[in-house]
């Protein structure tokens, strides 16, 4: 992806660093710039803005090790990986989680996952029909 995106997400964090590499490692992007309040990450599908939380709202949010799953969210986004397995192996390392039921659609299968401030999202592996 060169040039501005057409589209992304944003991900609120109580640590920007920690989360920002949690899905550079997970999800094999690639930092396209940082100031203090932000890393932009992106991959050739996907620019993610990894934002500090308000300060204010920061200071009510406690993170849990392991993470609480968020699970009120009104939006989850999915990023395919080259393997459900190896991204399992990776998120656990790095905090989150890759839980263990998959699910079939036409041409993948996809766990849900959890990043390391509790933010619920999918990974996804490519499979034939």
């Amino acid at each position: 992806m060169s040039g501005p995106a057409r589209a992304g997400l944003f991900v609120y964090a109580k640590d920007v660093e920690r989360l920002a590499a949690f899905y550079v490692e997970l999800l094999g992007m690639t930092r396209a710039h940082a100031t203090p309040q932000m890393t932009v990450l992106r991959s050739p599908d996907l620019q993610l803005v990894v934002h500090a939380m308000p300060p204010e709202r920061a200071a009510q949010v406690s993170i849990a090790t392991p993470p609480v799953p968020r699970d009120d969210a009104a939006i989850k986004f999915f990023h395919t990986v080259p393997s459900l397995a190896q991204a399992r192996d990776a998120a656990a390392v790095m905090g989150g989680a890759v839980w263990p039921e998959q699910y079939r659609g036409p041409g993948f299968v996809v766990c849900n996952a959890v990043d390391p401030e509790g933010n619920i999202f999918q990974v996804r592996e490519s499979v034939g029909a």
